[in-house]
């Protein structure tokens, strides 16, 4: 089983999430992957940078209570707030009512959505560490 270590310590901000996912993952590719959930996602259904194909991948995150406190609600609000300023690109009252959530501690975090995608994948087993 393949092995990669996400370092969280790396982790400030979601800009640095994902240049922490390509240092991992896209080290061997000419491109870096953007900074979106659907680009994780698709990432991780490989066939391009560190996963190919269906492989079983062991995801070793270090520092993650770090990294759940970076992309926490605060995290999370700057980035949904930041939709909000593109309304033809993003559904206005859907990004109000994941803010709304949040403010209630209802809402999924930044962190929490990428634990989830991650989660979507049955061969990637994901350790804490």
């Amino acid at each position: 089983m393949k092995t990669l270590n996400i370092v969280g310590r790396n982790i400030r901000d979601i800009p640095s999430f994902y240049a922490e996912i390509n240092r991992v993952f896209m080290a061997e590719e000419d491109w870096r992957l953007g900074e979106s959930l659907d680009a994780l996602n698709d990432l991780l259904y490989g066939g391009y940078g560190a996963i190919k194909g269906r492989e079983s991948v062991r995801i070793v995150w270090h520092d993650i209570a770090a990294s759940r406190s970076t992309l926490g609600v605060e995290a999370t609000r700057a980035f949904l707030t930041r939709k909000l300023q593109q309304p033809a690109q993003f559904n206005a009252e859907v990004i109000g009512r994941q803010l709304d959530a949040l403010d209630r501690g209802t809402g999924q975090t930044y962190f929490e959505i990428v634990l989830e995608i991650i989660g979507d994948h049955r061969n990637i087993e994901l350790v804490h560490s």
